[in-house]
């Protein structure tokens, strides 16, 4: 069985097309499961997120022509997508999947969504009947190392958004967002992300102001918000623990002393100004009031660029994680190629040993219970110490990729040329081995 991941991401694909391959969570099992009906394809999974949609298959045979299945199911032009497209195999594969679960291929490195997406589209395959053996291994491979880079690194700890560092920054002041409210001046993309961070954070409630009063209406039935018009702000600003303002005013719109009023009304309690407007809306004066605090587009950019750097920096400890896992998982997969050879030489000289009482079953007769258990002990301890070496050499083959080794083994115990070779009859190769073992007895 092979292994082959093809997709597309942010990287590679715009998003008009990302937009046109999605699939919903609640499809994932259905789409897997025609995947899974693709030629050649016995095992499958699909990852999609807003910045991905990966196809991962183990088959058997040529390998699937994945962009066809793309092509049919989601009328999606062939020529069109494959120039957006990766593909990798076998071990480049796996690798890619570790990254992906582990966040290290995402847009902004370190982020915790991802692995809970590739779990869903974990579980969705499971429903579909679509995760085998080997997809079953490699998932329980990625899951292990992105648990242990999110354990033995800090990759994930430090925002990197203007808007996450924005929440980050307004929660060391106040300790929880608990119940605090928000006011939005402005309109911004920018602002609006900040605003929704803090909501899904614990702020309570959101007022939203804006010169066109329409457009603050349509951006407050996002929030279920309240709504007041551009002239009231001043009279109602005092009302909120945390404003954020993004406008295109050529003037500071708010001042000191504007701020000193807030404040007063406030009866002091602190007031944080999140100002994503250039040039500002917002005085830096007012950093001198106590219980003020503002922060400019430059201090989050600032922030976010110096936790950026501390990603990056964790990053590459994740990468060498990775590494060790990535050889950890080939290793297992090496053994595992080549544990039919190990069981078929442990049942040949079983075969044998069995063989060898049943040729002195006459003169065993006369053992009593516990001498004949003590007999069956010697001899399986001595077939034990026998196989040992051979077993050890076996194993150490399978991890350095030796196929020439484990062949010799195989042909010095009759079990044939190669590892994929169908397993003689017991019965020829217990015999041929027993000779074989004589001949060896007699020359020494």
């Amino acid at each position: 069985m092979k292994l082959l991941l093809t997709g597309l991401n942010h990287k590679t694909a715009p998003v008009e097309l990302r937009e046109r391959l999605a699939v919903s969570p609640d499809r994932l099992s259905v789409e897997t499961a025609a995947l899974l009906e693709h030629e050649g394809v016995r095992e499958a999974m699909i990852v999609s997120t807003c910045n991905r949609v990966e196809m991962l298959v183990a088959y058997e045979g040529p390998e699937p022509e994945l962009p066809d299945f793309l092509q049919a199911r989601y009328a999606v032009r062939r020529e069109l997508v494959v120039p957006h497209l990766y593909e990798y195999r076998e071990m480049d594969a796996a690798r890619h999947l570790f990254r992906v679960a582990a966040s290290l291929d995402s847009m902004v490195v370190g982020e915790s969504q991802i692995l809970g997406q590739v779990k869903e589209s974990y579980a969705a395959a499971r429903e579909a009947g679509a995760m085998g053996g080997n997809l079953e291994r490699l998932l329980q491979g990625a899951f292990a190392a992105a648990k242990k880079v999110r354990t033995e690194t800090q990759i994930g700890s430090s925002s990197v958004s203007i808007a996450s560092v924005a929440v980050d920054l307004v929660r060391k002041i106040f300790g929880s967002l608990k119940g605090k409210r928000v006011l939005l001046v402005g309109a911004g993309k920018m602002s609006e992300l900040a605003a929704r961070h803090l909501m899904q954070q614990g702020a309570s409630s959101l007022i939203i102001s804006n010169r066109t009063h329409e457009r603050a209406i349509r951006l407050a039935d996002k929030f279920s918000a309240q709504v007041i018009r551009f002239e009231d702000i001043y009279a109602r600003a005092h009302e909120a623990d945390i404003l954020i303002t993004s406008t295109g005013a050529p003037e500071f719109l708010f001042s000191a002393p504007n701020a000193q009023q807030f404040l007063q009304r406030r009866k002091n309690r602190p007031m944080v100004f999140i100002d994503i407007a250039v040039p500002r809306d917002v005085d830096p004066e007012i950093n001198r009031l106590e219980g003020a605090f503002v922060y400019d587009i430059d201090d989050l950019q600032q922030v976010a660029a110096s936790n950026l750097v501390d990603r990056e920096r964790e990053a590459q400890m994740a990468e060498t994680i990775l590494d060790e896992e990535i050889d950890r998982y080939r290793s297992r997969l090496e053994t595992l190629d080549v544990v039919p050879t190990l069981r078929e030489l442990q049942g040949y000289a079983e075969q044998i040993r069995q063989g060898e009482l049943r040729r002195a079953q006459a003169r065993l007769q006369a053992l009593t219970p516990d001498q004949m258990a003590a007999v069956e002990a010697v001899t399986r301890g001595l077939v034990n110490k026998f196989l040992h070496h051979p077993l050890q050499a076996l194993k150490s083959a399978a991890r350095e990729g030796d196929v020439t080794a484990i062949d010799a083994i195989r042909t010095a115990f009759h079990l044939g040329p190669t590892i994929d070779e169908p397993m003689a009859r017991p019965a020829d190769s217990a015999s041929a081995l027993h000779e074989r073992l004589a001949l060896q007895e007699d020359h020494d």
